[in-house]
């Protein structure tokens, strides 16, 4: 592992996501499942959310419409609440929605719709 890049990505994983998803994350973690949260704070999160080519909104706006793809709701809320705190809005992020529905499905788009309304409310906006 490499400890800088481990340790970048830990600060941009807490910036993005949030201390307490990160930190419970880590916690939770065991002998099995470390090795998973150390390959994603490392090369996701230290070493392509901080390349220079795209700032964390776009980042965002791209997470957002390719999780919905997938159809992941559980990790569609943690990249919700990533994209509030790389700014962009609610009606930014309905438009998204909107947008994946036409190339991604319209179940998908819903299911994204539903789950981030879920973030709004425990957030407050």
């Amino acid at each position: 592992m490499n400890e800088e890049l481990f340790r970048q990505g830990l600060q941009t994983r807490r910036e993005v996501l949030g201390s307490e998803h990160v930190d419970a994350s880590l916690a939770n973690a065991d002998e099995f499942s470390m090795p998973m949260q150390e390959l994603v704070t490392q090369y996701c999160w230290g070493d392509v959310w901080n390349r220079p080519g795209l700032d964390r909104r776009t980042r965002s706006f791209l997470n957002l419409a390719m999780i919905t793809a997938l159809n992941r709701p559980h990790e569609l809320k943690l990249h919700v609440r990533g994209a509030i705190n790389n700014g962009l809005t609610k009606d930014e992020i309905a438009e998204v929605f909107l947008q994946t529905a036409i190339y991604c499905g319209v179940p998908a788009a819903i299911s994204s719709f539903r789950a981030a309304k879920e973030v709004f409310k425990e957030m407050g906006i």
